[in-house]
């Protein structure tokens, strides 16, 4: 799938180019990382918890027992400070500054909201400590001029604590849409320790992060995160920041309900992740509706699950005999990869 963060004409592409425009970050470098790290540069360095769930393969998509799809843009820390023109940088004292963006990749739910392939944008600034030390106010200066530059100056946002593995103090931001407040960016002041892991002591600085789908799908109130992949004309004119999308047709969607037995040890998000290898993106919702167990009936290591499964199309219409194949290949798949047995 395309990086919409670096394609021209999608508003994500947008937003990096008002966020690279603003002052305070536009003479940063622009960096771009590998799509497959070590788990270890992923999770260890940053101070994630051997206990943390991002380190699970029901969370992360691993390409073999040390490397993973990369679940966060902010490993770009790590191979920025490798750059040699960075090293040389650092044994003159001198600050720096970088911006990050493109795809990562986590399992997750289905719904109108997610995909497991999406965007993220990170960026952060370093200086050496017998030069200045930055406060958390100084982040929280850049991060506002992120908001108005995406939102309008008129946005109405407040600053909450948050807690990340490898910043502290840690905030949140919150915009106000609808009478409601919505998380749209993290941040906070890189630790000490983790830059440590890196290879580089006597600096401080500030970090921040954000999903762009998010803020994309905030600023147009886009019903459905996956039209912002469309290739209809008719959609991707209207894929323009600031601008509310108007539906260009209503195509009906089509229900169906799946129910298996499966093993205790089943897990959700791994299951979500075959929906999406055999169905593709036609599925627009996963709705669990029930889960139970009876020994008697199932057996003490057996448990079931329902899902009701809403099929639509962002450019067709489905007929029922259609979605009946995809249906059918599911519960197949569904047999055949979890030892299920479709009730």
């Amino acid at each position: 799938m395309p990086d919409l963060s670096r394609t021209p004409s999608s508003p994500l592409a947008e937003i990096v180019k008002r966020v690279k425009a603003l002052t305070v970050v536009k003479d940063f470098d622009d960096i771009e990382i590998p799509e497959i790290v070590p788990a270890s540069v992923s999770f260890d360095l940053f101070d994630f918890p051997v206990s943390h769930p991002a380190r699970s393969t029901s969370d992360t998509y691993y390409v073999d027992q040390e490397n993973i799809l990369r679940t966060h843009d902010t490993v770009f820390w790590y191979y920025y400070l490798n750059q040699p023109e960075i090293k040389e940088r650092i044994v003159r004292n001198e600050s720096f500054g970088a911006l990050c963006y493109g795809k990562v990749y986590r399992k997750d739910e289905i719904d109108r909201r997610h995909l497991n392939i999406f965007h993220q944008m990170g960026g952060w600034y370093l200086v050496p400590n017998d030069q200045k030390r930055l406060k958390l106010d100084d982040l929280r200066d850049v991060l506002s001029e992120i908001v108005q530059s995406v939102f309008g100056e008129s946005t109405k946002y407040r600053f909450l604590d948050d807690t990340f593995p490898y910043t502290d103090p840690s905030l949140q931001v919150e915009v106000k849409i609808n009478d409601e407040w919505v998380e749209i960016l993290g941040g906070g002041m890189p630790k000490e320790s983790v830059l440590k892991k890196m290879g580089i002591a006597g600096y401080n600085g500030w970090a921040f992060g954000f999903g762009l789908e998010r803020l994309a799908i905030i600023s147009m109130k886009l019903p459905d995160i996956r039209l912002l992949w469309s290739a209809d004309d008719r959609v991707k004119k209207q894929l323009v920041l600031g601008h509310e999308f108007k539906e260009v047709s209503k195509y009906p969607a089509v229900v169906r309900d799946i129910s298996f037995v499966v093993a205790k040890g089943f897990i959700p998000n791994n299951y979500f992740d075959l929906v999406r290898d055999v169905v593709g993106d036609l599925v627009e919702q996963m709705e669990l509706l029930d889960t139970y167990e009876n020994d008697k009936k199932l057996g003490r290591d057996k448990v079931s699950y329902a899902y009701r499964i809403t099929y639509r199309s962002t450019d067709k219409t489905f007929t029922n005999d259609e979605v009946n194949t995809l249906h059918k290949k599911l519960e197949d798949a569904t047999v055949r990869n979890f030892d299920a047995a479709i009730r």
